[in-house]
């Protein structure tokens, strides 16, 4: 899971490891969690600890959390076309026991992939070299890189393992990692391990 370079062309891989939506929905009233939990398999409802319900689906794999509100958190996917599958899945097991909530409207709010740079980086100058990074070893062993253009956070490690947060699309992590690359490179902080021309 590297990058490679064909033509004038860096083409970087990563993976999406999760992404997270929230879902507002029509609805009549408010949501009785308690006859919820009583009614549909595969749900948590902890009052005393959380005020919203825990609900998990297997097809497409997602846990949800489900407020009174009707309002909805939906985590663990790894399509965001599955999101609003998710949701109206949510929405049709909550009807088939009498609620009148339907017409779930999705945000898709957090796109966390990972991916490896196959460089090794500094991060103690990494802070020195570059703006908007935050790196605490004794605390968390990964640098915190707040990009500005395109807005998403990195944690950057010195194996070159990187995390990207934040991003809404893809298109928006496609457009991040080879500005990060860059900017690593141009900053003085690598060494490339596996691959020897990134750039």
């Amino acid at each position: 899971m590297g990058g490679n370079h064909r033509g004038d062309k860096l083409e970087i891989s990563y993976k999406v490891v999760n992404i997270v939506a929230t879902a507002i929905t029509e609805i009549d009233g408010a949501l009785d969690l308690n006859q919820i939990i009583q009614k549909i398999s595969n749900v948590e409802y902890h009052p005393d600890r959380f005020p919203g319900l825990i609900m998990r689906i297997e097809n497409p794999h997602a846990t949800l959390l489900i407020f009174s509100s009707g309002k909805m958190v939906i985590t663990g996917l790894k399509k965001t076309t599955d999101a609003s599958l998710a949701a109206q899945q949510a929405v049709g097991k909550m009807q088939n026991i009498g609620f009148k909530i339907k017409n779930p409207k999705v945000t898709i709010q957090n796109i966390v992939a990972t991916s490896s740079l196959n460089m090794n980086v500094d991060l103690n100058v990494l802070t020195i070299m570059m703006d908007n990074v935050m790196y605490e070893p004794e605390v968390f062993p990964a640098a915190i890189y707040k990009m500005q253009v395109p807005k998403v956070v990195f944690l950057i490690f010195s194996s070159g393992k990187i995390v990207c947060l934040g991003a809404k699309e893809k298109s928006i992590i496609d457009e991040a990692i080879p500005i990060l690359i860059k900017q690593l490179r141009e900053s003085e902080v690598t060494e490339v391990t596996e691959v020897t021309d990134l750039l």
